[in-house]
């Protein structure tokens, strides 16, 4: 049963979310206020966080920024009532891996909650690779689809959905220059620029694990173009 940490101080809102996860076979862990949502993110296991910004004692943005810090790659969906441009750009540059605006209907979000858990990419209960697995490689570095592992030289790179989502549209379409706008639209699913430097981000998180272990660096800098995946001339 996949386990669901939700942090919402607005007690309608949590009692009818949990109450509809619960329902859909989830096991939901409620928590009214940011700081005892940080705690329980960083002391339990979960399969994904959805999370409020406006929340008593510590905000939605700390909290996700905290667990990030901790290297904890767990999905997290901020689910607000800001929904302005500027917010969703927060949201994203925080470490978030999805938005959803209130108010909302409860079918979109558990879409949103099944593509997050889908893109986890967690391995099969026996934790064994199976048959037929979908591998990407490039230079020492190892992609497999099916698992959603990744490793170089030998070495296993923890990534979240979202540096996993960057990183493999970045080995499919190796030695190409992809523009931030590209980007943005595969791996966020926005299609045009809002001016945040999310992109830039997260390229630089994927940069410092790839390289963690030693090895050149595969993310290049194309000036005034974007990026490409590519060994160092």
């Amino acid at each position: 049963m996949k386990k669901i940490l939700l942090v919402e101080d607005d007690t309608n809102v949590s009692a009818f979310i949990n109450k509809g996860l619960t329902e859909s076979g989830y096991d939901v862990t409620v928590a009214m206020d940011g700081s005892v949502g940080l705690d329980l993110a960083l002391s339990k296991s979960f399969n994904l966080i959805i999370l409020d910004i406006m929340l008593p004692s510590k905000n939605g943005l700390d909290v996700c920024k905290e667990i990030r810090t901790n290297v904890i790659d767990t999905p997290i969906l901020f689910l607000t009532a800001l929904g302005s441009t500027e917010n969703v750009v927060l949201g994203l540059d925080s470490g978030a891996d999805d938005y959803l605006a209130k108010p909302f209907k409860f079918m979109e979000l558990q879409a949103r909650v099944r593509t997050l858990l889908r893109r986890s990419g967690l391995k099969n209960d026996a934790g064994e690779d199976t048959e037929g697995e979908e591998i990407f490689k490039f230079s020492d570095l190892l992609i497999n689809d099916d698992t959603k592992t990744v490793t170089r030289a030998g070495f296993d790179i923890s990534l979240t959905s979202t540096e996993y989502r960057l990183l493999l549209m970045l080995v499919k379409n190796q030695r190409k220059v992809l523009s931030r706008v590209d980007i943005l639209e595969e791996v966020w699913g926005i299609d045009f620029d809002m001016g945040t430097n999310v992109v830039d981000v997260y390229i630089n998180y994927l940069r410092k694990k790839l390289e963690k272990y030693g090895g050149s660096r595969l993310i290049q800098t194309v000036i005034g173009m974007g990026y490409v995946l590519k060994e160092g001339e």
